[in-house]
């Protein structure tokens, strides 16, 4: 390309709005999700040294579970939410109502996970042996509900979260350097990440309802249940895999390995959490976008696709260094594990691009949600002999494998839909 163009198309994106409110969302939740997993990763070397890897198996189990409740908690509120805010964003009434109806329906189902959680710890022995750091690690819960993420991206106003958001985690992360000092204070990094939600969150919510004057209105029972209703498919969709992905450390924890499994497991994994959150800051930096300008999809798809692949090959033949590197040799198993698991960046960013901003920004939430069901459902089977024979190795394989189909399948069908929209639209 002549530089003449390029200066010529760099001229062209500072004067589109859209173009440039985009750029825009996308730093600024690439800073966000940079510090969720930055500041956690400075951490491990210190922490792999002091409390090790048992410790971090209670860890990663307790965050299993909590990955159940956050789903359900959640309930997809997340995407339609967002996806109606920013529909709606300059009826400043509408907003507000949505606001709301969205934080009574996430606080809702908040309690009646706390009630099934209390229920579990009660009746289930090793939920019973782990629940002092379980219950510490439900705080993210509540944390996560006050720092509405969603609201800002809907609006695409993200300088003010991302900044809350990276001093309150600099804070704790600086407090696990300080207070964790021996194996028994493991409980206390949790509760610092939870901590920090909770901080960053208390703060957000002044924002929102005092600088911009956003109303929290009185929760009326019929609007909270038709909240809940309206995005029921879409937290199926949310949930079924974690029969496949957190129930495979669960069962890790009962019978696979042990905690010692799980810590294994999740060291291999961590690397892996952090490229998806990038591959999940794309997706939610176009998601408002898309809700206004569908046909634009094709550039997203080949922006994502590239970096999928360049990441995936990357973890792949880096995965030595990097456990190595940032873990004791008790964790050295874990290099298999990473490797494994970074095949599935591909097929996790096929999920991306033609499910959450594809089928439900055109409506299709039932068909994803048939999709996910059905593909978790073949996880959650092949899960219990996998683990049972390989362990934390056989978990890895589960995940990885059980991707692979849920995103072959999600791009088939978007596919398909595609081109039937296609087909109508030239024959009007």
């Amino acid at each position: 390309m002549k530089k003449k163009e390029l200066k010529d198309r760099l001229k062209k994106v500072k004067a589109n709005k859209d173009a440039k409110t985009l750029i825009a969302n996308f730093g600024y939740l690439s800073a966000l999700q940079i510090a969720s997993y930055i500041f956690p990763l400075i951490t491990i070397p210190y922490l792999a040294r002091v409390i090790g890897v048992d410790s971090f198996g209670k860890i990663a189990f307790a965050a299993a579970i909590m990955t159940w409740l956050k789903t359900v908690s959640d309930w997809g509120l997340k995407f339609t939410a967002t996806r109606d805010v920013a529909r709606n964003r300059d009826n400043h009434d509408r907003v507000s109502q949505i606001l709301s109806n969205t934080l009574w329906a996430q606080f809702s189902l908040m309690m009646i996970s706390f009630v099934l959680l209390c229920i579990a710890i009660y009746f289930v022995p090793t939920f019973r042996e782990n629940r002092d750091v379980i219950l510490v690690s439900f705080l993210l819960i509540p944390g996560r509900i006050m720092f509405p993420d969603w609201f800002f991206q809907a609006l695409e106003r993200m300088r003010y979260i991302t900044i809350l958001n990276i001093v309150s985690k600099l804070i704790f992360t600086l407090a696990v350097f300080l207070f964790i000092k021996e194996k028994s204070d493991f409980i206390l990094q949790p509760l610092f990440i939870s901590l920090g939600y909770i901080v960053a969150g208390i703060t957000t919510m002044y924002l929102v309802l005092k600088k911009w004057g956003f109303v929290l209105k009185k929760p009326k029972t019929e609007e909270v249940k038709a909240t809940i209703k309206g995005s029921t498919d879409v937290f199926i969709n949310n949930l079924m895999p974690n029969l496949y992905n957190s129930f495979s450390v669960l069962l890790l924890g009962f019978y696979g390995g042990g905690i010692v499994a799980n810590g294994k497991l999740d060291a291999g994994n961590k690397f892996l959490n952090i490229v998806q959150q990038f591959m999940n800051v794309m997706s939610r930096a176009f998601f408002p976008f898309f809700a206004r300008r569908i046909d634009k999809h094709g550039i997203y798809v080949k922006i994502n696709l590239f970096f999928s692949l360049l990441f995936s090959v990357g973890l792949f033949f880096t995965a030595p260094f990097l456990i190595k590197w940032f873990y004791t040799p008790e964790f050295y198993d874990a290099i298999i594990v990473l490797r494994i698991i970074s095949i599935s960046i591909f097929f996790l960013s096929l999920s991306n691009i033609y499910g959450t901003n594809y089928l439900i920004i055109e409506g299709y939430e039932k068909e994803l949600r048939n999709i996910t069901f059905l593909c978790s459902i073949v996880g959650f089977a092949i899960s219990f002999p996998l683990v049972y024979y390989f362990s934390f190795i056989g978990a890895a394989i589960t995940i990885t494998g059980t991707r692979a189909i849920l995103g072959i399948t999600i791009y088939l069908k978007a596919h398909k839909l595609k081109t039937s929209i296609v087909g109508k639209n030239s024959l009007k």
